[in-house]
């Protein structure tokens, strides 16, 4: 897959930088959320929350695959509104979110989005606090071979951080 990646164009007149934020189920998702809801406070901007639908192994009938699709679209909305509460919750009210859907695999999708939206400036990501390492997607996108040539800076959150340290940092 080869991607041309536009000049970023998010503090131009008629854009606005956006923090991406790669939204699944692991608990680290909510410190990278946290820092980005800062980070747009102090320094204007949006975010924009980027769920995955991912292919499953077994995909011998489209009725099964439909079907899937469906239920991870549900999912993917729920926790958009999940994060939004927690958002309000914590004093960010005023926020402006973009969501989207995509489908494919995940780093193949944020490459995508990074490529089809100059104003995606920066990706936001949680480490996971797991002995095993800070998580697939840290592992692949901001420490693996690929992060010296990686179109926009990574941000990775520790996500051991109380919210008010994350604040503090944003």
């Amino acid at each position: 897959m080869t991607l041309t990646y536009r000049k970023r164009r998010s503090f131009e007149p008629g854009h606005v930088r956006k923090f991406l934020l790669v939204v699944d189920e692991s608990p680290e998702v909510e410190s990278a959320l946290y820092y980005a809801a800062a980070r747009v406070v102090r320094s204007s901007g949006t975010i924009l929350m980027l769920y995955v639908i991912e292919p499953q192994d077994f995909q011998h009938w489209a009725g099964v695959r439909q079907v899937q699709i469906d239920e991870e679209t549900t999912k993917a909305k729920a926790l958009f509104r999940l994060l939004r509460r927690k958002l309000h919750h914590v004093g960010f009210e005023n926020l402006v979110c973009e969501e989207l859907i995509r489908e494919g695999i995940k780093e193949e999708e944020i490459m995508k989005t990074i490529a089809e939206d100059e104003d995606v400036s920066i990706l936001v990501l949680g480490a996971s606090t797991s002995p095993k390492g800070p998580g697939p997607l840290v592992s692949a996108l901001a420490a693996g071979p690929a992060a010296g040539q990686f179109p926009i800076p990574v941000t990775v959150v520790p996500g051991n951080l109380a919210f008010d340290d994350i604040v503090a940092l944003a």
